[in-house]
């Protein structure tokens, strides 16, 4: 019975509650968590009133001492991660955007790249 019950309830779950909870669960269970050389995953968030899935990374060790990105490249590898991800299909279907903030692992306050993907951009 608690089976089916649990079933009913996911099959009832809109998209954006979806995506919100999958992004808490995500931070609550993986983060922070490198994803790189000198690269950690701290959060990931859900912006219903923007449908933005909203991804923040610190910079660390080597890397934060002196950041200097290539905002071009570090856009155009994020567009292809975006448009070759599958596990995300469900919200570029729906029309999502996708958001990624770089802050100094020495100073939060510091944002040291970001970049915001929206359909017209990974379509």
């Amino acid at each position: 019975m608690l089976l089916l019950s649990g079933l009913l309830l996911s099959c009832q779950e809109s998209l954006e509650d979806k995506c919100a909870r999958e992004a808490k669960e995500y931070t609550e269970k993986k983060c922070p968590a490198p994803i790189g050389e000198n690269i950690v995953i701290d959060s990931m968030s859900f912006e219903r009133s923007t449908h933005t899935l909203h991804y923040y990374y610190s910079i660390k060790g080597a890397a934060d001492s002196n950041p200097n990105i290539n905002t071009s490249e570090a856009y155009n590898l994020l567009l292809s991660q975006i448009k070759n991800a599958t596990s995300i299909k469900d919200y570029k279907d729906a029309g999502y955007n996708f958001a990624y903030t770089y802050r100094s692992g020495k100073d939060k306050n510091k944002v040291v790249f970001e970049a915001v993907f929206k359909p017209e951009d990974y379509k």
